[in-house]
């Protein structure tokens, strides 16, 4: 909680630009694991676990994809998604554009839990590479709420009454 204190003292922007930069080596860690689940995908392999011992199990089955569409592909997707946003935020310093990006992963914190659920009791086995992602996914959650809290403790006593009366 030390660490977190001192992060927390340095200045409102430094504050923002540590948690993007966050955002950024835990989304190229999702988008990597994902876009690896999705290459092997389509190439009809099984990846290969050397930690668990189901990733052929947990892949090939039907909760592998929604609509037609591989779970890996989204899961890359929402990653690329996750960069856009931050990297987006970054370039122009809107904070709305970083927010979003913040709400979003609860997007992936939900998807996750729901797959770590499949996993545990309806397929019965685990992928590493989902329960990387699964992590991935909750560490930008983690991130993402610090953002949160950082961009609501900078907004004025007014910005907080106005939206919460004319909204």
């Amino acid at each position: 909680m030390m660490i977190l204190n001192k992060l927390f003292k340095k200045s409102w922007t430094d504050n923002l630009n540590i948690l993007a930069g966050i955002l950024i080596f835990v989304g190229v860690i999702g988008f990597s694991d994902a876009t690896y689940l999705t290459i092997k995908h389509y190439r009809n392999e099984i990846p290969p676990c050397s930690i668990t011992h189901g990733c052929g199990q947990v892949t090939a089955s039907p909760y592998s994809k929604i609509l037609g569409i591989p779970v890996a592909l989204l899961g890359a997707i929402y990653y690329l998604a996750v960069l856009a946003g931050t990297l987006a935020y970054l370039d122009t310093k809107n904070e709305q554009l970083l927010g979003l990006t913040a709400v979003a992963t609860w997007a992936g914190l939900v998807m996750s839990l729901w797959f770590l659920g499949v996993q545990a009791f309806i397929i019965k086995a685990f992928c590493q590479y989902c329960l990387l992602s699964a992590v991935t996914s909750t560490l930008l959650w983690i991130t993402g709420l610090f953002v949160i809290r950082q961009l609501d403790s900078h907004r004025s006593l007014y910005e907080r009454f106005k939206n919460l009366v004319l909204k």
